[in-house]
């Protein structure tokens, strides 16, 4: 005998038509959660993707034209050509702008930063997660609030300080003061808070681990989608970064956006050569989310239903 037919003899004919409702409203939600989206959904991705495309394909466009089409048209032309390769041929063998060293520079500088914000904020997240000790709150809110201080107020004392270490002109100038960051201390304390469960902790210090061990056995894979993120958002930023580089480095010893910025001249821009430049410095992140896109977000998805 149905659910229904129970209640209507149970309770009667009215709460038997109100149960029923309430079944054929649970069933059209289920129905409806289960239904491909409709072109709207398709048609604003779409749009979405366009927008967000645009910039790099007027990038190309424009690499692909010379100067004087350029300053006769805003779109010189539809499709870029192959005269774009000659522009990255130029750039990249250009003997002004030490491509190559910037190139090499910029590597260095944004995996060295970038494993060490993972490695602290990974450190920091675990211990105002996790642990208990005086004052873990207060550190805490201490930390996130200097994320409100403008990074431009710091410049001068930080100038004066790599002039006092003799570090002006070297990479340490520039690594050294992004091996940490705020933001990814609170993004690793948020995450380890929830995906990681205290039990694990306390099974890792019953069975004797210490907090070294523990950290490295049970917390660090817990924060691996996380981490990973972090790495990533940080790289990207370190990648791009041209105001403090341009204040402490020099052109003997550059990164990819001091690069693109000696590719202006100062009485004449040659506008194809700087997009190409552009391009160039834009390529090796496009070629990273192509590749490790997907894992990060099956990782960050992962994560999310743990617990």
């Amino acid at each position: 005998m149905s659910s229904v037919g129970v209640t209507a003899q149970t309770a009667g004919k009215s709460a038997a038509r109100a149960a029923a409702r309430r079944r054929d409203r649970g069933s059209r939600a289920v129905r409806a959660a289960a239904r491909r989206p409709g072109w709207v959904t398709y048609l604003l991705l779409a749009i979405t993707l366009v927008i967000s495309a645009f910039p790099l394909y007027y990038t190309l466009v424009l690499g692909s034209s010379t100067q004087e089409e350029i300053s006769q048209q805003a779109v010189p032309q539809w499709l870029p050509d192959l005269s774009l390769l000659d522009r990255f041929a130029t750039v990249m063998a250009s003997s002004q702008i030490n491509f190559w060293k910037a190139l090499a520079n910029s590597v260095i500088i944004s995996v060295t930063a970038s494993l060490s914000v993972v490695l602290f904020s990974t450190l920091a997240g675990f211990a105002f997660a996790k642990l208990r000790f005086a004052w873990r709150r207060g550190l805490l809110v201490f930390v996130i609030a200097t994320m409100a201080v403008p990074t431009q107020l710091g410049v001068i004392p930080l100038y004066i300080l790599m002039t006092d270490l003799d570090w002006v002109g070297k990479l340490q100038a520039v690594i050294v003061p992004a091996m940490l960051c705020p933001f990814g201390v609170f993004w690793m304390t948020q995450y380890l808070s929830s995906a990681l469960p205290y039990e694990l902790v306390e099974a890792a210090r019953v069975d004797g681990a210490s907090m070294l061990r523990t950290f490295r056995s049970v917390a660090l894979p817990a924060a691996a989608p996380a981490a990973a993120m972090l790495f990533l958002f940080w790289f990207v930023m370190q990648w791009t970064m041209f105001f403090w580089p341009s204040i402490v480095l020099n052109s003997q010893n550059p990164t990819l956006p001091l690069v693109v910025q000696s590719l202006q001249g100062n009485y004449f821009t040659d506008h194809s050569l700087v997009m190409a430049g552009i391009f160039l410095v834009t390529f090796p992140l496009l070629v990273i989310f192509a590749i490790v896109g997907k894992q990060l977000v099956a990782g960050i998805m992962t994560g999310a239903v743990k617990g």
